[in-house]
């Protein structure tokens, strides 16, 4: 294989490595009417967007739909009319149905239409009463036994028949317990008759139909296996999602990005399945026990972990134990002295070191510094990438409601023009939260890998240097211009100069990103190309040695 700075120069070249139909991969499915300009589309879209939606409104929606709560309700009772029409039913048992069918329209018409008996007899919706109408002038209530006129009894598709006081008080019980009441049956225990949605209306309190609208409402999207809620604390909006594009990252109204599969914070282009790693491993208490096995040494009377704080070599345990010893060869401080080394040293432990004794130890003691030492490496630029996000996100934040109209008035350029500027924060705040995933690929990116690991930090490396610039010239250039008493002439070219620093980061990102999700495969590709290469060089040097005639004479 090519050295590593020859896979690196394959790269750098001016000709761009990634191919064009990478623009058009990502969302094939079209939900809504946004335009398609052909631009590379990770996560940005160009369009007059409401400011107050910050990064969800910049972030492609091709391949899903944010969803307020009238928008649900509105598809909901589509859904609904749609079934009921279809089905030549009621609304409430086209509702019934839906509820039971986890609110998918086509399955519903696929179980009904293969067998209509049995789904009725499963989900609850009889033809026929069980119990035939009564022409007596009073009926025996099947709770409380109290006989009513019929004015006050009511009845289900089954006909069995309660009082209206009983009634209420099974619905009203059945909801305070909690959504199981949406698949409320007849109170007759052996009775399964569905109880839908007009009995609620007709019977229970105003507090008990709200609590039941609202259960209602929301198991259209718990239930419904192409939508969501947004995760984010407070959040009332919903994702409506379509399968398909492999990008699984989505933005909310609310500003919060997520990852449609797992529903932790966005992190394309690295998998879940990383990601759930690394966000266990950030949380466990591995790395801690690695601290204490690299930093520490258990007392050799009570075995608790002790650090070792300055420099001399004596130790002291805390209380009650309180037994001293030498840190090096844990043995008691009694036998030291100045015949072992003194207070800074022990020549016992170098004797036993030398004859091996404290290989195993020292062994696991150096691969738990390491283990430490590589975590820590990747967890704080990690965590430093969120820090810098959740910075420029409030630094967005200030400059649309404060510094964009001081600019603006002071630079005598209309808000419109100023956009470019938005942009850049935005291109900002998701080339952060790309860069903070790369770091946990990194992690897990096996060393044996060796060309993949060095095409995969040359990468990040160009990435992560293109958003230092484009960050800083945001963050610090700008300044001039919202401190500067009028109109500067230099504003254009910082203008431009911006512009072409978003663009410039926007193609490192895309290159990191499509690599990452390729698995770094091109790496793969290069090294086979490279072989093959090298061999066709090897074997035609070879023949052209052999032949010792006019072919030898041929410079390369």
């Amino acid at each position: 294989m090519d050295s590593e700075d020859d896979v690196l120069d394959m790269y750098s070249g001016e000709d761009d490595f990634y191919s064009d139909d990478y623009k058009d991969s990502d969302n094939d499915n079209d939900d809504d009417d946004d335009d398609d300009d052909g631009e590379p589309d990770y996560g940005f879209v160009e369009e007059d967007a409401d400011d107050s939606a910050m990064i969800a409104s910049h972030r492609s929606q091709k391949n899903y739909c944010v969803l307020r709560e009238e928008d649900i309700i509105r598809q909901q009772v589509e859904d609904i009319e749609r079934v009921s029409v279809v089905l030549s039913i009621t609304e409430v048992e086209a509702s019934i149905l839906l509820r039971h069918y986890h609110w998918s329209v086509g399955k519903v018409h696929d179980e009904w239409f293969a067998d209509e008996e049995r789904v009725r007899n499963t989900v609850g919706i009889l033809e026929s009463p069980v119990v035939p109408p009564s022409d007596d002038t009073e009926l025996t209530c099947g709770i409380c036994f109290d006989s009513y006129t019929p004015e006050k009894i009511v009845s289900v598709s089954c006909g069995h028949p309660f009082c209206t006081t009983c009634w209420t008080g099974y619905i009203s019980t059945t909801i305070n317990d909690g959504p199981g009441c949406l698949m409320l049956r007849c109170p007759d225990p052996s009775c399964l008759a569905a109880v839908g949605h007009d009995m609620v209306d007709k019977l229970a309190s105003d507090e008990d139909k709200e609590k039941y609208n609202r259960y209602f409402l929301r198991s259209y999207i718990e239930d419904n296996r192409k939508m969501k809620w947004c995760p984010a604390p407070g959040c009332d909006y919903a994702i409506d999602f379509v399968a398909g594009s492999g990008n699984y990252d989505v933005s909310c109204l609310c500003s919060f990005s997520f990852c449609w599969n797992c529903t932790e914070e966005a992190h394309r282009p690295v998998d879940c399945s990383t990601v759930s790693k690394w966000i266990l491993k950030n949380s466990a208490e591995s790395e801690n026990m690695n601290w204490i096995l690299a930093n520490s040494k258990p007392c050799p009377r009570c075995k608790r972990p002790i650090e070792k704080n300055q420099g001399c070599m004596h130790m002291t345990c805390t209380p009650p134990c309180k037994y001293e010893f030498c840190w090096l060869c844990l043995g008691a401080w009694m036998d030291h002295g100045e015949r072992t080394g003194g207070f800074y040293a022990c020549n016992r432990y170098e004797v036993a070191k030398q004859e091996g004794q404290y290989d195993e130890t020292e062994r696991r003691r150096e691969m738990a510094k390491n283990s430490l030492e590589r975590y820590t490496h990747y967890y704080e630029r990690w965590a430093s990438n969120q820090t810098s996000r959740q910075k420029a996100m409030t630094d967005l934040q200030q400059l649309q409601t404060h510094n964009l109209e001081k600019l603006s008035d002071k630079q005598c350029t209309p808000e419109s023009q100023l956009k470019f500027i938005l942009e850049a924060w935005l291109q900002i705040i998701e080339c952060r939260r790309v860069l903070k995933w790369t770091y946990a690929y990194g992690y897990y990116l096996p060393d044996h890998e060796h060309a993949k690991r060095v095409f995969f930090e040359y990468l990040q490396g160009e990435a992560e240097s293109g958003l230092e610039r484009l960050h800083q010239c945001v963050e610090k250039d700008l300044l001039q211009f919202l401190n500067a008493e009028g109109p500067s002439k230099d504003f254009n070219d910082f203008r431009t100069k911006l512009a072409g620093l978003t663009s410039v980061t926007k193609n490192y990102f895309e290159n990191l990103v499509k690599a990452l999700e390729n698995g770094l495969a091109d790496v793969d590709s290069l090294a086979a190309c490279s072989s093959k290469s090298t061999s066709s060089k090897s074997s035609g040097c070879s023949s052209k040695t052999r032949g010792k005639g006019k072919g030898s004479s041929r410079t390369g």
